[in-house]
């Protein structure tokens, strides 16, 4: 699923704790199986496999067949768009502090 035919938006996917782990989890290893993911969690496989679809929606993991098993793996790129949307904010704020700055040292002169 290429950038413009997400079903689901990143910050939307991003907004649950649940997911936000999940993504951490899969970020720290290759890929893993969905046994291993709901191991790590206090709900069932059905609560996990939900998790894992709105993080397939936005673009955020891919999944494979293997055998029986499927395997799930992360796809960072889309959370370029988190970090340019932080990023602006982050200027916006060094800039906002550096007048604040300015200001503070004008009056104590």
């Amino acid at each position: 699923m290429d950038e413009n035919n997400r079903l689901r938006d990143v910050f939307d996917a991003i907004a649950d704790p649940t997911r936000r782990r999940l993504i951490r989890l899969l970020a720290e290893s290759s890929e893993l199986p969905l046994h291993e993911l709901t191991a790590q969690f206090e709900m069932g496989r059905t609560a996990v496999s939900k998790h894992l679809t709105i993080l397939k929606e936005a673009g955020l993991v891919a999944d494979r067949k293997v055998g029986r098993e499927t395997r799930f793996r992360l796809n960072a790129a889309p959370l370029k768009q988190v970090e340019d949307w932080v990023g602006f904010y982050r200027s916006y704020w060094n800039d906002n502090m550096a007048r604040l700055g300015r200001l503070l040292e004008e009056e104590d002169e």
